[in-house]
Formats: C-alpha cells, sequence, structure tokens
C-alpha cells in the first residue's frame, strides 16, 4: 500500500517553505536513496527540481544490466500562492511521484531492492503562476518546458512513466487514473497490454484509457491545442513514454485548491510502484519491438515531430 507515504508527502508540500529540501527531509532516513536538488530559474520565477534515485541490486549505475524505470511527476506548480492559498490539483503528479520514490526506498530496508534502477523526478514550486485554458485555467510553469525535461528526462531511463493532473478537460470523464498509449518518437503506439494488466490488478478494476493527438506529443509554444504536458517528455528522449492521468469526472481548474484525492494519488503511485518492479526484472514491455520495427520499415520515422518548428 502506498496510502500511508502519499498521506505524508501531501501533508509536507502543502506549504509556502515546500522546496527540494523537503523531498530530502521525507528520504533521510533511507541512506541508499540518493536525492539531488538542482534550483533553476525562469522568467515567471524559480523552482528546485528533484532527482531521487533507487538503486536495483544489478542496476545500470552499479554496472549491472537490468532496465531502468524513469518516473516523472509532472505539473506546473504545487502552489499558486498568493494567489491561491494550499496544495493545488497540479501538484498530484509530484506527490504521486514523490510518494513512489518513499515506498521504493521503504522496500529497500524491508528486503525488497528491485533488480534495476529507478529515477524519480519531479520539481517542487509552492508559488508558480496561472494561466488561461480551455474549459478551466491551468497552472503555468515558471520555467520552460525545454528546462524540465532537461532535468526531468534522463538519457539512462530505458521507460517513462509521465505522471500528471488531467483534470482540466472533458475528454476524462473518470475519477482515478488512467493511462494514455505509448509514445515513442513521434509515433502514437497501442496501449500497453502488460500496463493494462498491472492497472487491472492494482485498481481492481477494468483498465481505463485516455485518447491522444498528435498534436499532445509536440513541443509546447508551437501554437497548438495540447490536452496538457503530460506527453511532454517524450519529445526529450528515445524511449517508450506513457501517461499516467489523475483525473477527475468533472473538469477541475489545475490551480484549484482542495480538489486532490488522496485514494486517487494513492492509488496511482502504487501503479508506479507496481510497474517498477516488473520492468525492472524485465516482465513488464512498454511496447511491441517488433511493431515498431515495422512502422519504421513501412512508414519512417516521425521523430521530427519531436522538435518545435
Amino acid at each position: 500500500m502506498t496510502l500511508l507515504q502519499t498521506l505524508h508527502v501531501f501533508e509536507a508540500f502543502d506549504s509556502a517553505f515546500a522546496s527540494g529540501q523537503t523531498v530530502a527531509q521525507l528520504l533521510a532516513g533511507y541512506p541508499a536513496a540518493q536525492v539531488s536538488i538542482t534550483e533553476i530559474s525562469g522568467p515567471k520565477g524559480k523552482t528546485d527540481f528533484v532527482k531521487v534515485v533507487i538503486p536495483g541490486t544489478d542496476g545500470k549505475r552499479g554496472g549491472g544490466t537490468a532496465p531502468t524505470l524513469g518516473i516523472v511527476g509532472r505539473l506546473g506548480g504545487i502552489g499558486a500562492r498568493p494567489t491561491r492559498v494550499g496544495l493545488v490539483s497540479d501538484a498530484d503528479g509530484a506527490v504521486a511521484a514523490i510518494a513512489a520514490a518513499v515506498k521504493l526506498a521503504h522496500m529497500q530496508t524491508q528486503g525488497d531492492s528491485l533488480p534495476g534502477d529507478v529515477i524519480i523526478t519531479t520539481h517542487i514550486c509552492p508559488d508558480a503562476p496561472t494561466r488561461p485554458h480551455e474549459p478551466v485555467d491551468f497552472m503555468d510553469s515558471p520555467v520552460e518546458t525545454e528546462d524540465m525535461n532537461a532535468q526531468e528526462v534522463l538519457p539512462e531511463m530505458d521507460a517513462v512513466l509521465s505522471i500528471d493532473t488531467t483534470k482540466g478537460n472533458r475528454i476524462i470523464n473518470h475519477k482515478g487514473f488512467a493511462l494514455s498509449p505509448t509514445v515513442k518518437q513521434g509515433y502514437i503506439l497501442r496501449v500497453a497490454e502488460d500496463l493494462l494488466r498491472i492497472m487491472e490488478m492494482t485498481s481492481g478494476q477494468l483498465p481505463v484509457t485516455f485518447p491522444i493527438t498528435t498534436q499532445d506529443i509536440t513541443p509546447y509554444g508551437n501554437g497548438v491545442f495540447h490536452l496538457n504536458s503530460i506527453l511532454q517528455p517524450s519529445i526529450a528522449t528515445d524511449a517508450p513514454v506513457v501517461g499516467v492521468a489523475i483525473c477527475a469526472q468533472s473538469a477541475v481548474p489545475g490551480c484549484g485548491t482542495g480538489a486532490s484525492h488522496e485514494i486517487d494519488i494513492a492509488a496511482t503511485a502504487k501503479f508506479a510502484v507496481e510497474v517498477a518492479k516488473e520492468f525492472t526484472r524485465a516482465t513488464c514491455s512498454f511496447y511491441d519491438k517488433t511493431e515498431y520495427d515495422r512502422l519504421l520499415e513501412l512508414y519512417g520515422s516521425l521523430a521530427h515531430l519531436q522538435q518545435r518548428r
């Protein structure tokens, strides 16, 4: 279970003083967890980017060969002070990612280390700006998308789960979490069967997915509509990326407070932990390599969609 970790992270982040050091303190009791913090300033303020590495018993960082999973907590900011007081809905992705990190670190102390490394990244900004968006307002980020990807999407990640609050739309009419199709170098591939299986197992319900468009996997700032930034990590890596949307039945502003639901966040974090268990021991695949290679053979590369024109 990840509810305990989720509640601890939620309370720690629900503060005007939250920062990268807050994450370091949450993980201070787990010496194997490696935490690094980088402050980045942008045109709209500054934020602390956080990277947590949970090393595996056969992980690449230790000279092993087991696959590395990346878990990205995607968001504009955890707070919109002084406009809004308290943790905003947009913070859910960061809470889920760090809750998963704390759970994985705790598992190690109980003798349950994974084969491969797991790298969790996000950023902590309690006073991010907001911006207009249809149908409801979004949180904005103090830094540019390129800066976020440079800090959060790392070359050693063999696959990426991008967790993002995705409530400000009329596309996903489901409370809980939902999965996107796999995105790899401009291709929107079929929804990964292994991830659907893990979602069924962890939620105890039928799997829920959501549609994405070509627009959603192109870089922000190109003048076209994006559902949100959940698939922006896909423009910065050759690895397969799957969006894990924390969602609601109604359209909820990303800058809304009192709009986070701890059970949904904990369920998302639990899903991420279970994917980490399976992916790092090579029993879970994000895409069918044979099918992908066939697409390349038939239609060529679509990697140009990862570039801003």
